[in-house]
């Protein structure tokens, strides 16, 4: 990964102590720069990325700092380390001395956590460049888009007392799927997108011990945010954007959500490249197809069916209007979960429609109550019925065009609502 540029560090008179790791890491140039001159330093450095060694520095000094970073394209990661004041959400917290250190390894070329945590900030900073290079017509997209109300989905895991109070702290600012069991968040991990996880509490040290195992061991979710609310850890874990906080939830909020918002740009940049790959066919915010795509598709696989024989099922999830982050979650779990052959969109009802090739009407069926049943949220380790979608299936008959197809699940769509 080229670095595209030098590291600016940001501190008082003296050389902060975190410098010398970005020595150790082979991350260099390295320009220092006092508050003072902070944001004139970043127009005329132009830095692939910022610390700050913010222990020492007001609020409204970050403030200033983080804005003007916000402003800088492609993405510029501006990592706070040891933030001792509030931060504004484009600011990644770094805490030093507070997790052990993973062993020295040739892909960490000897470096720490920091250098850890650097090198996957610049890498979604190389993935905006790519994008931004392949984008036709150029089209702005920057960090401040992405809503983690909106576009990202954070685990909560835990039981006790805190759980619910972290519950909604997380939920004023980003989705929130629940799960009360580590076997419960297994599942959400691999049928959802999860763009960071906050650990609580009711967990021994050995089973806390042995799901960061396995998320550092999954390439997967090695770069999630993880943010673990209190207690001990005595191994050490290759996981970059891992956080050990206090259980107060408005320091975990604080904490994660730069973290999660991210990882939600990263996610939001990878679907776009895929949908850029796909010569615009894709809808870069489900990974379903745009609707134009789909109505071509639809009409062409119901004259294929028509002609070679054989089944095809077409199946709706209408989600509740008065819950709009529904049919976006709905669709992100049945893009990850279709399979190949089959392919769906985002309505502007609200609903998703999704196609199933070569499927009788009851194997739809069947396809259709799986995906449904995966898309119940949990708030409280319980089913949020405001998420789960209303589902009508209709299969192709003989003289079917897609017009009358599409009628004929309306009308089950209605008879089913009344």
């Amino acid at each position: 990964m080229s670095q595209q540029g030098p590291i600016l560090v940001v501190s008082t008179a003296r050389r902060p102590s975190f410098a010398a790791t970005l020595d150790i890491g082979r991350l260099f140039p390295v320009v220092e720069t006092e508050w003072a001159d902070a944001v004139r330093a970043v127009e005329q450095v132009q830095p692939a990325a910022v610390l700050a060694a913010t222990s020492d520095t007001d609020a409204a000094g970050l403030a200033q700092l983080a804005a003007r970073v916000a402003a800088r394209q492609p993405y510029l990661p501006l990592i706070a380390v040891d933030p001792q004041v509030a931060h504004p959400d484009n600011v990644i917290p770094f805490f030093q001395n507070q997790i052990p250190q993973p062993q020295v390894s040739q892909t960490q070329g000897g470096s720490d956590r920091l250098v850890a945590r650097l090198r996957a900030a610049l890498r979604v900073r190389s993935l905006h460049a790519t994008v931004m290079r392949r984008l036709e017509p150029a089209t702005p997209m920057a960090l401040s888009h992405i809503d983690p109300a909106r576009d990202a989905t954070v685990l909560l895991i835990g039981r006790g007392g805190a759980y619910p109070t972290l519950s909604v702290a997380l939920g004023e600012r980003t989705g929130v799927v629940g799960a009360l069991s580590i076997e419960a968040a297994a599942k959400h991990l691999n049928v959802r997108d999860i763009d960071g996880i906050v650990l609580g509490e009711g967990f021994s040290p050995r089973v806390i011990d042995a799901f960061l195992t396995v998320l550092t061991e999954d390439a997967r979710f090695r770069n999630l945010p993880i943010v673990l609310t209190g207690g001990d850890l005595a191994p050490a874990y290759d996981l970059p954007n891992l956080e050990v906080v206090s259980d107060d939830a408005a320091r975990v909020v604080a904490t994660a959500l730069p973290l999660i918002r991210q990882h939600a740009f990263e996610a939001h940049l990878s679907r776009t490249l895929k949908a850029i790959d796909a010569d615009g066919l894709i809808d870069a915010r489900t990974g379903l197809l745009t609707r134009e795509a789909f109505e071509r598709d639809f009409a062409s696989a119901i004259y294929q069916t028509q002609q070679r024989g054989g089944g095809l099922s077409i199946a709706r999830f209408a989600f509740d209007p008065e819950h709009p982050r529904a049919q976006f979650d709905g669709a992100r779990i049945i893009s990850r979960l279709m399979r190949q052959m089959d392919f769906g969109a985002a309505e502007e009802d609200g609903s998703v429609v999704v196609v199933f090739a070569e499927t009788d009407l009851k194997t739809a069926h069947t396809i259709a109550r799986r995906l449904s049943s995966v898309m119940r949220h949990t708030s409280h380790g319980h089913r949020d019925a405001r998420s789960e979608p209303a589902v009508t299936v209709a299969t192709l008959l003989p003289n079917d065009s897609a017009k009358s197809l599409r009628s004929r699940l309306q009308e089950e769509a209605h008879r089913a609502a009344s």
